[in-house]
């Protein structure tokens, strides 16, 4: 393997490591790390793949904590954001591209470190929803990063750790397969990325096994703060890197 195909199989590895401890995130993760390196038309279906990988198998052992209900909703909003994602993607140029990637990682980061607990639950409003799963859908099909919306529902709805990491994946498995079905008709699935997915795979299952050992031994908290302090410095690299052409 040639160093671009090591460094990619290296950030697969601890994109799963991050979405198998917190049950988001990879994409967060791999997609800035992988633009680094890969135009972004490789990198957002790479994620992509990945994600219905590692949600296949959460999903697997934890559907019983799935809220099913909520889950539905997202996955349809999401139906009409990934067209608008997919068109941003194929219409605008890589510089923007990297540039608005590296704004919505920075502004996740910022909003993650900064958040205060909130003192009341949110019900399940159908707005909330809509909204969160169209911009999903939008983020997903742009950058093959769905995470950010939810993981922002999620937070207000202050749902459980368990049913917090098992909704997502569950809203993951259907909502990545559509993303992945309009890569492939968008002419985006190419030889490319099924080739480093491939080299990826060996180390995805094992990541996802000590993600879960990791969970039950480091203090969540404080290891996903410092996972966004990562992040806000990557997407504050994409964002030069994008300025500076």
């Amino acid at each position: 393997m040639d160093s671009t195909t090591l460094y990619v199989v290296a950030v697969i590895f601890f994109a799963t490591l991050i979405r198998s401890m917190f049950g988001f995130g990879e994409a967060l993760v791999a997609v800035p790390l992988l633009a680094l390196r890969l135009p972004v038309n490789v990198a957002a279906p790479l994620a992509v793949l990945v994600s219905i990988t590692v949600a296949a198998i959460v999903v697997a052992q934890d559907w019983r904590s799935v809220h099913l209900r909520s889950t539905g909703w997202l996955v349809l909003a999401t139906l009409f954001g990934i067209p608008a994602g997919l068109a941003l993607l194929l219409e605008g140029n890589q510089r923007g591209v990297k540039a608005a990637l590296g704004a919505v990682i920075v502004g996740f980061a910022a909003f993650m470190l900064i958040k205060r607990k909130p003192t009341d639950t949110i019900s399940e409003r159908r707005g909330w929803l809509l909204i969160s799963g169209f911009a999903a859908g939008v983020l997903g099909g742009a950058y093959g990063m769905n995470g950010p919306p939810l993981a922002v529902y999620g937070v207000m709805r202050r749902w459980p750790a368990p049913q917090f990491r098992a909704t997502l994946q569950g809203y993951f498995l259907p909502a990545s397969l559509i993303g992945m079905a309009g890569y492939w008709a968008a002419g985006l699935w190419v030889r490319e990325v099924t080739k480093l997915f491939l080299y990826s795979l060996p180390l995805i299952v094992p990541a996802i096994v000590v993600g879960r050992i990791a969970n039950h031994r480091l203090p969540g908290e404080t290891f996903l703060k410092y996972v966004h302090v990562g992040l806000l410095l990557t997407g504050a690299a994409l964002v030069f890197q994008a300025m500076r052409g």
